[in-house]
């Protein structure tokens, strides 16, 4: 069955459909990972979004189930060059059409994906439709595009009520307290493998039910949209941040925590997605390769150096990476040490949050 990917600018590509068949509309995104395909299309911070890979064969080893970052797929829609006709892994569990079929998930394949991501770099970041229908009419279709939004996408994917997980191991447990933002399940894991005892509260909980709960340290998650749209949450994460409990934070935790001091955000150009971004740690100045799927970043030049200073940045375009805040016991990165998919490179942080921790127990 044809498939048709129309854009804001009103480029059209055609294809071939995969998945659910079915119309959507969102906003276009590039992921340039060679692999962790199962782990992109279950991660919350696609919400609202439609992503296409940018390696040109996707499906080749199928879905493990175990390998799911989220209890569902979050993408609105899926855009690949070639989807692989066979599925070859002893993990496997599906085919990755039959992943998509049964998360409802439409998507085009046989498109120039080359030049779909070109174009989102030189034009940047645009809405488009995904459907199959051939007498589509592009007069009707291009206001629809524009005025897309994705909405307040954070209490679609975070947690309904509060839960825990245990630690692994033995020893004393730190008690980690994981607000989910839309939060991937290998955040919790990072920490349970390490003997933390985590507990993942909802978004929207207020800052003295988990002060109230006398956590060891406090993990603010990754997560979709716009980071300014959490106006909420913001202030709980303020209240956090005025208490002397060890803080880390990723993503959309580390800009959630730069508003709630007064810095700012702004939208990039196409974002950073893909498992293989350089980051400098500028205390050590060596490079670790990271995973990163964000669309907004922290803007150092509006932040106040007495509040928070710049800890890691973007190799490639020198964009804020990671903070440290001044004369409080917290560090916030933008992207995922948690890998999943992308290298592990930077996991040592989550050791240094548990030893933030002890230091804390121990003064």
């Amino acid at each position: 069955m044809k498939a048709f990917l129309i854009l804001e600018d009103g480029t059209v590509f055609t294809g071939e459909n995969i998945g659910a068949v079915r119309e959507i509309i969102s906003e276009i995104v590039f992921n340039t990972s060679m692999a962790g395909y199962p782990e992109v299309l279950t991660d919350p911070s696609y919400a609202g979004q439609a992503v296409c890979m940018t390696y040109p064969l996707i499906g080749n080893y199928g879905v493990c189930l175990k390998d799911m970052e989220s209890v569902k797929a979050w993408p609105d829609g899926f855009i690949v060059r070639e989807l692989s006709r066979m599925a070859s892994n002893f993990r496997k569990d599906i085919t990755i059409q039959e992943f998509l079929l049964r998360q409802d998930i439409p998507g085009i394949a046989g498109i120039d994906t080359r030049t779909l991501t070109r174009l989102l770099r030189e034009k940047g970041t645009m809405n488009g439709m995904i459907t199959t229908n051939e007498n589509y009419d592009l007069n009707s279709i291009l206001p629809q595009l524009k005025n897309y939004t994705t909405g307040k996408v954070v209490e679609k994917t975070t947690c309904s009520h509060k839960y825990e997980i245990k630690g692994t191991g033995g020893g004393p447990h730190k008690k980690v307290a994981l607000l989910d933002l839309g939060a991937k399940n290998n955040i919790a894991l990072s920490l349970s493998n390490r003997g933390c005892d985590v507990t993942i509260y909802p978004a929207l909980t207020k800052a003295e039910d988990i002060i109230g709960d006398a956590p060891d340290g406090i993990m603010l998650s990754n997560g979709p949209g716009d980071p300014k749209e959490c106006t909420g949450i913001i202030a709980e994460i303020k209240k956090l941040y005025d208490t002397d409990i060890p803080i880390f934070a990723i993503c959309l935790g580390h800009q959630l925590m730069a508003l709630s001091v007064g810095a700012d955000t702004f939208k990039m150009k196409y974002g950073h997605r893909g498992g293989n971004h350089p980051v400098k740690d500028l205390a050590t100045g060596r490079v670790y390769i990271s995973s990163q799927n964000h669309g907004y970043v922290v803007d150092t030049d509006k932040l106040d150096p007495k509040i928070a200073v710049p800890a890691f940045i973007n190799v490639n375009d020198g964009t804020n990476e990671g903070l440290s805040y001044t004369g409080k016991n917290i560090f916030t990165v933008q992207f995922h040490p948690e890998a999943c998919p992308g290298p592990q490179d930077s996991g040592y942080l989550f050791d240094r949050f548990i030893k933030n921790m002890e230091e804390r127990k121990n003064a």
